[in-house]
Order: structure tokens, then C-alpha cells, then sequence
């Protein structure tokens, strides 16, 4: 394969130019390391490399002025914006960004395609005069507002770019139009200089104007990069502006249109792979990579081209580890790396000016990678000790002066830069961030060279805070912390972490629009999906649809014949092609195949090979996982028997020996979160504790119905003081909570009502014991040391002369929860038999402390189901 670029270099060496007086214009940066590598091919000789630019930065050059930031441009539309606006009609900061950036692309492009502005702003105001839908003669402010708005677009536009010129400054389209400006007096200081423009397609009128003069002024050479096959079908979008081109241009009514090729045409071997979901389409291009890499010299000459260049990092883990030599042409957002979540945190936290923080905002950036080796150092561990008092003591919100009470002194200055308020003060933060950010790059450099990618990060994030400072100290418009959240997050959108690789060697990764004009034998083109590629039908802009149409401004159509161009173009000089697609609809980024993908089967030019493909998963073996009972391991199970064994923790060993493995042999503790929300244990333990409370004091004496209306007078007090015993500082005054605060009262009382009920009735009630800790011990011949079973009997009582275990439950509970047929369940059906498994436990526990000497009763009082009374266990014949 020959590429585009070899190919002009040698045209240009055939007719005898010397590459040293030459200027190249390239549509990209990337173009030009490529002209460079093969410029020293094509020759032995030492000479002088030519001038190598980029469209933009040639205009650039060719204007005389330089490119503005999009935020810094924001800043300069705003102090125009708020110089020739109403004072009443001025809106602030946030909401202006959210309209200008739109009005300011709308600018862009009125300018790069040489619109004079009066034509579109006098229109515009006309149309939403015509549009506006008050009928009445006396408009409302309201309605005289809307419109003169629309009145003042021109003199934002006219104010603005002389306010810009005057710094020597522009966006993109007025630097285009300056660009213009000066054209005459640049071509004439630059008469005997060449300059050949190498593979552009879909230009822009400055664009046009520019290489024209240079082609008319016979000191330009253009060399279009287009196959018949697209160029002589009339309907074909990526022949559609080299069409116009070659159809419009004065110069080539007398100058050959040179350079339509039949590359296309050759034959290629094209693979249309569906494959469902993102990720897998990235697993399967490792599966090709794999593939490709066992075939000499072919990864050389291989491009992966992203449609959603939101994959690049699932598809840098998907490469497999042979294949060494990887250039990545475009950059890792910031946003993505790790170090944006924590900034992200902290404006979160600083947003509202407050000074009792919600505690997990506040174990977030404690416990954030980045933040924990400031603390961990410390023999008394900070976080820790935040982190027990918020769960010990049930804290959803936590103050500053709190916080150091917990910590040792030496680190009081380090939560006061996280934690201390930032006071609603834009400039404040930015040093706070800033301070941060030289703390860390202390803690780093200790182990330099193992840190080296997070210092990367932290340099980037210096900068982008430091533009922050200087936009603020500059134009003084950042008055809130959530306007400088909202700056930030856009500088992050637009800021890159640039990988370095070896640009001219091994695999290449790269955006559709890195590709221009560059060629590769063997290409694998990802996420093929209609929204994707193309991008289909988003328009942000003021301007409607026909007046961009009358204006000869680009619309959507426009937009997806230039993602027409670079797909085909990429397939012109390839002999591979695997073209991979989402198969799964999704309502947000479109589902269906792109339309190219249709257009290659029906053409039927080449033969096409579709199918639906899945990546081949890594195949685990499943294997039950098993424990080598050790030495110490078989102490510590001594140890446990020895201290005793819970119904509770029984079952749980039935269910998952793997659990009872991790906490009572490893003592490894879940986490637990504060209770914002009363949890159910915590709920069980206030019912458990109340009604313990109220019947202590009746041990071994028969309730009397004085007894039980006594009881019915303390539930508010009782229940209240044992929600602060049990839910700490947690918040019972509303919401949720005061809910569960109520219900909690109602179990109460329902369950001291049916008591009295029961009594009223004739039945006695004899309290025998409550909470009753037992701990016995068994001998199992198998074991060579003896095992305790251990439990908590929430009541034992004596009703109508009948002895009855008890156990409380604040959730459902049935009858048939406590029902068995089959022994055996006990053991295998756990979630279906623990509850009376719980119950024979305890009755078995105390048939061995004492053995029974008349039948007895074990079963549950649920207060979710307090009709059903007393749940009795009960072993049932299968008949």
C-alpha cells in the first residue's frame, strides 16, 4: 500500500520542487509527523525540512492574531454583556454561560463562512418579532424584553470582536476572517514561497477564499484526496464537497482537478461485526488484536479508529500484552482520573455555606486515595477515629470543631484547608485547592518514582487552577463557589492528560478526526451506531434551520457528510477493515447500525462479511472454595466454642460457612454507615429494651390489669428514652424517623393492649424471666474439646400454667414460619426454618440447664402480625 502522503511527496519530487522551499498546510497536527517520516524515506540526502502547519495554526499565522481560551472568551462576552444590558435584565454568571457559549458558536460560524452580520441579525430579530405570540398592540415588558434582546445580538457581536481585536485576540472564526483581511498583503511578502495543501474535504468560505487566492496567485499547490467511486456518484456524501469544490472553483475551469484515485475499488477484506454493548465490542477488538499480532510486521500498519472516544481506557486494558509499541493520539480527560472525584468532593462539600457537614461527604474525601496517606502516618489513626465517632454515635452531620476534638493537634491544619468553610468566596478556594494540591505533591515525592503518574495528575490540575486564579483576578465575575464548581467542570471537559508514545511505530489509537489524511493496511473502526457515527441530527444554535440554509451555513446534513468523508476515506487504501457495532438499542446514544454500514452492503462493491459476534469470556472454573484447618485456625475455633455458639450464628454457618469463616474466625466486621434512617435491629433492640423496662420489675409475680395500665402511662417516656440510647444523636423529629418513632410507640401499646385484653379475659400471665442470657455446654464425641451453645431469651413466662419461650419479632412473621414437616429442613431450608430453629435452640439450651418436667410452648410475638397472638412451634405429620 502506497499512502496519500507518499504519494503527493513523490508528484511534488517528479516535477522537480525542492521540499525545502516548500510550506505544507495539513488538515491536523498529526498529519505532519507522518509527512515528515515519510519525507526522510523518499530521500538519502541532508537538507532542511520544510514548513509543516496545520490549518489553524496557518491561519493563525496568516491573521496576525491569536487564539482566545472558549472560557476566557466567556469572560470577554460577559463584560460586554453586562456593559450594554439593561441593569434589570441582567442575569448572573451562571445562567448567562449557559446561553452565551451557544450564541458564541453561533458567532464562530457566522464569521468562518464570511457572513456579513447585519444579514443575519437583522433577520433574526425580524423573525422573533413575526414569532413572539402577544397579538395585543401595548406589548408586556416581558414580551418588549424578549425582543429587544434579540436587538442587541448585533451590538454583543460588533463590541465584542472589537474589544477582542484590540488584545490581538479571536475565537476561531474571527481569526478565520482576519485571516482573510490580511490575505493580499500576506501573498504579496510572500510571492516566491510554494504552498501545497495536502487532503482537505469539507471547508469552510474562509477556508475556500484563502487556498483559492493562493491557487489563482499560482504560489499554492491543493492536493484532494478523493476515489472516483465517490466523487462521480452524484448522491454519495463523502464526494459531497469536493463535488462542490471541483464544480465552484474559478481556478478549475481552467486547471485540471487532479488527483481522484480508484484505491477504493482494490480489493479488501471487510468484517461487520455486531457485537452487543459497548465493552464487548472493546473485549473483541483484543480478540483481533491477538489475532493480527501473530502475522508479521501487520500491527505496524494498524489503526483503531473510536466512534465514542469514551472507550479509551476499557480499550487500553483490552490490549493484549505482546503487542509493546502503542501510540495513542488522543488524550485521557481529565474528568476522568481519579483525581477529579476528589475536587469534584470538596466543592460538593464547600457549595453550601454551612458549618455542620454530612458525614458522608466527609468520609468521601477522608477516605479518598489521595487524602488517606496524609493521615495513615499517624500512630493514632485520624480517619478512624472520625469514622468510629460517626458510627458510634449515629452522627449524620458533623462540625468542624467536632472533627479536631478527634484528631491529634498536628493535624488540625490539614482539616482545616479540607474542612474549614470556604465562605462562599470564589477566591478563597482556588488557594485552598492550590495549598492542597502542594501537600500532596510533598507526600508523593517521598516515593517519587513510584508515584509518577498521580504527580502528572497533580501538575495538570495545578494548571487548570491556576487559570482558575487568573480568569478570577482578570475579569472578577466568579462571585459563588457553584459558579467556580461550574468553571471548573468545564475547563476538566475540555482538558486532556496527552499520552506519550512512539508516534511513527506500532499500534495506533486515535479519534475519527485524528485519521485525516493518513492511511493503514489494516483497520478496526469502533461503535458504528446511528448518533455515533454519524452524529446525527444535534443542533445548538440560535440560528434556524432555512436561514442557515440561505445563508450557505452548515447544517446536520453537512456535519454527517464530513464523518461520510473520513469513514470512506479510511477504507479507500486499507486491505482490512472490521467495522464494529452496538447490536443493543439504547434510547440515549441511538442503537441501530450507522447508515454506513447499509450503504457497504448495498454498494456491493466489495464482498462483505456480516455476522454477530460475542467476545470469548475468560472461563473460571468454578471450585468450592475450601479452608486449611491450621494449627491456629483450630484454636480460634476452640476459642469461639469455647465462648459460645448463637442460634444466629449457627444458621449462619448453614447458609454460608464462608461468612461464619470471615467473622468469627477472622473477626473481619462489615462496615456500617451512621443511621440516617432508624435501621430494623436498631428498631428490634428499642422494642426488646422497652418492654424489658416495663416488665422487670414483675419477675415471678402473676400481672395484674393495674400492672398493665401503669405500663400503658410510661410508653412515651420509655420509648423515648430508649430511642437515645440505642439511636445516639440520630434526628427523631422528623421524616422518616418520626415515623418509626410513632410506629415504634404503637407496637408498644398494641402489644401492653393485648396483654390487658388477655387478663381481662381470666388468663394469667406469670413473668418467669426476660433477656435471659444461657450458655451450655455440649459434647460432641467426634470433637476433642467441648462445645457451648450461648443465646439471649427475649421472655419465658408462665400463661394459664403453661411454661412459654418467647422470642419477639418487629417484622412479619406467620404461623407457617413456624411449622416443620421434615426435620431435615432445619439444616438445609435456612431462610425458611431459622426462626424455628432459633426457637428449638433456646428450648433445647434450657432443657439442659433444666430439664423440663411438663410440656412446654416455644414460639414468636410478631408485631407485624400482633392478631395472630402467640406463634406456637409446632412439628406437623406430612398427612
Amino acid at each position: 500500500m502506497t499512502s496519500f502522503i507518499k504519494e503527493v511527496l513523490i508528484d511534488l519530487q517528479n516535477k522537480s520542487y525542492n521540499f525545502s522551499e516548500l510550506t505544507f498546510i495539513l488538515p491536523s497536527k498529526r498529519a505532519g509527523v507522518f509527512l515528515k517520516k515519510t519525507l526522510s524515506e523518499l530521500t538519502q540526502k541532508t537538507f532542511f525540512a520544510p514548513e509543516i502547519f496545520s490549518i489553524e495554526e496557518f491561519i493563525e499565522k496568516l491573521s496576525g492574531i491569536s487564539y482566545v481560551t472558549n472560557i476566557e472568551l466567556l469572560f470577554e462576552f460577559y463584560d460586554i454583556y453586562l456593559k450594554n444590558t439593561p441593569k434589570d435584565q441582567i442575569e448572573l454568571f451562571d445562567d448567562f454561560s449557559k446561553w452565551a457559549q451557544i450564541l458564541l458558536q453561533d458567532f464562530n460560524e457566522i464569521d468562518r463562512y464570511l457572513i456579513p452580520p447585519n444579514q443575519i441579525f437583522d433577520y433574526l430579530k425580524a423573525i422573533k418579532e413575526i414569532n413572539h405570540w402577544s397579538l395585543e398592540d401595548n406589548q408586556t415588558e416581558y414580551i418588549q424584553n424578549y425582543i429587544s434582546f434579540w436587538t442587541r445580538l448585533k451590538t454583543y457581536y460588533v463590541l465584542l470582536n472589537e474589544q477582542l481585536l484590540n488584545k490581538k485576540k479571536g475565537y476561531q472564526g474571527l481569526v478565520y476572517k482576519e485571516a482573510v483581511e490580511n490575505l493580499e498583503q500576506y501573498i504579496s511578502t510572500h510571492s516566491n514561497n510554494k504552498f501545497v495543501f495536502v487532503g482537505f474535504n469539507a471547508l469552510n468560505k474562509s477556508e475556500e477564499t484563502i487556498i483559492q487566492e493562493f491557487l489563482q496567485q499560482d504560489i499554492g499547490l491543493i492536493y484532494w484526496d478523493i476515489d472516483r467511486v465517490f466523487i462521480e456518484n452524484t448522491i454519495h456524501d463523502a464526494g459531497l464537497f469536493i463535488r462542490k469544490h471541483k464544480t465552484n472553483w474559478a481556478y478549475f475551469k481552467n486547471n485540471n482537478f487532479n488527483w481522484i484515485t480508484n484505491n477504493y475499488s482494490s480489493s479488501k477484506d471487510i468484517k461487520l461485526l455486531g457485537v452487543p454493548k459497548n465493552i464487548s465490542q472493546i473485549k473483541y477488538i483484543g480478540e483481533i488484536l491477538e489475532t493480527l499480532e501473530k502475522k508479521e510486521g501487520v500491527i505496524n500498519n494498524t489503526a483503531i479508529v473510536l466512534g465514542d472516544e469514551g472507550l479509551l481506557l476499557p480499550l487500553l486494558n483490552s490490549i493484549p500484552n505482546q503487542i509493546t509499541n502503542i501510540n495513542i493520539t488522543m488524550g485521557l480527560p481529565l474528568s476522568s482520573v481519579p483525581l477529579a472525584s476528589l475536587f469534584n468532593e470538596l466543592f460538593t462539600l464547600h457549595k453550601l455555606k454551612s458549618n455542620n457537614y454530612y458525614y458522608k461527604d466527609l468520609i468521601k474525601i477522608l477516605t479518598h486515595p489521595f487524602i488517606r496517606p496524609l493521615f495513615d502516618n499517624s500512630a493514632n489513626n485520624t480517619i478512624n477515629n472520625i469514622i468510629d465517632y460517626i458510627q458510634t454515635n449515629n452522627v449524620v452531620y458533623l462540625n468542624l470543631e467536632k472533627m479536631k476534638s478527634l484528631v491529634l493537634e498536628s493535624h488540625f491544619d490539614l482539616i482545616d484547608l479540607l474542612f474549614k468553610s470556604w465562605d462562599d468566596n470564589p477566591k478563597k478556594a482556588i488557594n485552598k485547592c492550590l495549598a492542597l494540591i502542594l501537600i500532596l505533591k510533598n507526600s508523593l515525592n517521598h516515593n517519587k518514582q513510584n508515584n509518577l503518574l498521580s504527580l502528572e495528575y497533580l501538575y495538570r490540575f495545578n494548571e487548570v487552577f491556576n487559570t482558575l486564579q487568573e480568569l478570577n483576578n482578570t475579569y472578577k465575575h466568579i462571585f459563588s463557589i457553584k459558579t467556580l464548581h461550574g468553571l471548573y467542570k468545564d475547563l476538566l471537559k475540555n482538558e486532556t492528560l496527552d499520552f506519550k508514545g512512539e508516534p511513527l511505530k506500532g499500534l495506533q489509537i486515535m479519534g475519527m478526526l485524528e485519521s485525516r489524511v493518513l492511511d493503514f493496511e489494516t483497520v478496526i473502526i469502533a461503535s458504528v451506531n446511528e448518533g455515533i457515527l454519524p452524529a446525527g441530527k444535534s443542533t445548538n444554535s440560535f440560528i434556524p434551520f432555512d436561514v442557515k440554509i440561505e445563508n450557505e451555513l452548515p447544517t446536520y446534513k453537512e456535519k454527517d457528510a464530513v464523518y461520510s468523508y473520513h469513514f470512506y476515506r479510511l477504507l479507500q487504501r486499507a486491505k482490512n477493515v472490521y467495522v464494529l457495532y452496538n447490536t443493543e438499542p439504547d434510547v440515549l446514544i441511538g442503537g441501530e447500525k450507522s447508515r454506513f454500514i447499509n450503504q457497504l452492503e448495498i454498494e456491493n462493491i466489495h464482498p462483505v462479511e456480516h455476522s454477530i459476534v460475542v467476545p470469548n469470556p475468560n472461563t473460571i472454573e468454578k471450585k468450592l472454595k475450601s479452608i486449611t484447618k491450621t494449627h491456629a485456625i483450630i484454636e480460634k475455633l476452640k476459642a469461639v466454642s469455647n465462648k459460645g455458639l448463637s442460634p444466629s450464628s449457627l444458621t449462619n454457618y448453614i447458609r454460608n460457612p464462608i461468612d461464619f469463616y470471615y467473622q468469627k474466625i477472622l473477626n473481619i466486621k462489615q462496615f456500617e454507615e451512621a443511621e440516617e434512617t432508624v435501621a430494623a435491629n436498631t428498631l428490634g433492640n428499642i422494642i426488646h429494651k422497652t418492654l424489658e423496662d416495663f416488665y422487670k420489675p414483675y419477675i415471678n409475680k402473676v400481672l395484674s390489669i393495674e400492672d398493665i395500665k401503669l405500663m400503658l402511662t410510661k410508653v412515651e417516656q420509655t420509648v423515648t428514652y430508649n430511642f437515645k440510647l440505642f439511636f445516639k444523636e440520630g434526628d427523631i423529629t422528623k421524616g422518616k424517623n418520626l415515623i418509626i418513632f410513632e410506629i415504634s410507640k404503637r407496637y408498644i401499646h398494641n402489644f401492653l393492649q393485648k396483654e390487658l385484653e388477655s387478663i381481662v379475659k381470666g388468663d394469667t400471665i406469670k413473668i418467669l424471666d426476660l433477656e435471659k442470657p444461657i450458655t451450655v455446654n455440649i459434647n460432641i464425641s467426634n470433637l476433642p474439646f467441648p462445645i457451648s451453645l450461648t443465646g439471649n431469651i427475649d421472655r419465658i413466662d408462665e400463661y394459664n400454667g403453661i411454661k412459654r419461650i418467647i422470642d419477639y419479632k418487629t417484622g412479619h412473621v406467620k404461623q407457617s414460619d413456624v411449622e416443620i414437616v421434615n426435620w431435615e429442613d432445619l439444616t438445609t431450608d435456612y431462610k425458611k426454618y431459622s426462626k424455628s430453629f432459633q426457637l428449638l435452640c433456646y428450648a433445647y439450651m434450657l432443657n439442659l440447664e433444666k430439664a423440663f418436667n411438663n410440656p412446654i410452648e416455644a414460639g414468636i410475638i410478631s408485631f407485624k402480625n400482633l392478631n395472630a397472638g402467640f406463634l406456637k412451634f409446632a412439628h406437623k405429620d406430612k398427612n
